[in-house]
């Protein structure tokens, strides 16, 4: 699965770690993520994230 990067704060959402204090499984995809998920260090939205290359 792909890593995704916030383009404000280079908050890397990484899918095989998730983010189980928001109730964020392992495993979970970045497009599975609710749409009004928002940025856990700077608090953008979804929209605000792109997928890391390499």
């Amino acid at each position: 699965m792909k890593k995704y990067v916030c383009i404000v704060c280079n908050y890397i959402y990484d899918p095989a770690i998730g983010i189980p204090d928001e109730g964020i499984a392992a495993g979970t995809a970045f497009e599975d993520i609710p749409d009004d998920w928002a940025c856990p260090d700077c608090g953008v939205s979804k929209s605000d994230f792109e997928v890391m290359d390499g």
